[in-house]
């Protein structure tokens, strides 16, 4: 009994150093140069208890970029859109799970594990700033334009077309699309968004399995 709560002890120490660890270690080590090109776009790290989300303005070059998302049921043309919403998680805990009230076992034992991986897209309109939930970074063109790039090649294509999920979603205007990669609670949802974020040229810490350790580290970096 005592040596079972020893190695629990010695297990719940090593995951609060390697979260320590990951949250003000920066990743890259070195910061990277900046931009030549005026940060002229906003983009938002939107953050709930376990998630976050990246949202980008829903400009003409989003649009264009983000072109094959649009349909008479999903119109980035929408009047009152003004940021295109994206979040990477997984399939399971994602699609059946709208609200915490719908928490069910088996999404929470897939996520524990490995599950297949899901994009959640949703248009937004005014987002007030500041709260504690959105964190806001400005950004060059050349970065924006790499971040859209990063998020594009995370859809999964078949014969070049995007691969939606019928009749998924949690509202009229949201869809749940296939995602390239696979998701577990160690590498997850906010890896995923830490990485959108490093390939936008911003820091993040090291490693950031939670929505506070990437906020923590995106600010104390950037």
């Amino acid at each position: 009994m005592k040596s079972g709560i020893r190695w629990l002890l010695r297990i719940t120490v090593l995951l609060i150093a390697l979260a320590a660890g990951g949250t003000f270690i920066p990743r890259p080590l070195i910061a990277p140069v900046k931009a030549s090109s005026a940060a002229t776009h906003r983009i938002l790290l939107l953050s709930g208890p376990i998630h976050t989300d990246i949202a980008i303005p829903l400009d003409e070059e989003t649009r264009a970029a983000f072109s094959f998302l649009d349909d008479p049921g999903f119109s980035l043309d929408h009047p009152n859109a003004e940021w295109l919403v994206v979040g990477w998680g997984g399939r399971a805990f994602y699609l059946e799970t709208p609200t915490w009230a719908e928490l069910k076992p088996l999404p929470v034992l897939r996520a524990l594990t490995i599950d297949r991986s899901v994009l959640h897209v949703d248009l937004a309109g005014h987002i007030t700033e500041p709260q504690p939930a959105v964190t806001a970074f400005d950004i060059s063109d050349e970065q924006l334009a790499r971040l859209r790039g990063f998020i594009s090649d995370s859809f999964v294509r078949n014969n070049g077309e995007i691969a939606p999920i019928p009749d998924a979603g949690y509202g009229e205007i949201d869809r749940f699309f296939e995602a390239k990669g696979y998701f577990n609670a160690l590498f997850g949802c906010n890896t995923w968004t830490a990485a959108a974020l490093r390939s936008a040229g911003l820091r993040t810490g090291l490693w950031n399995p939670l929505p506070q350790s990437l906020r923590l580290s995106s600010g104390v970096y950037n």
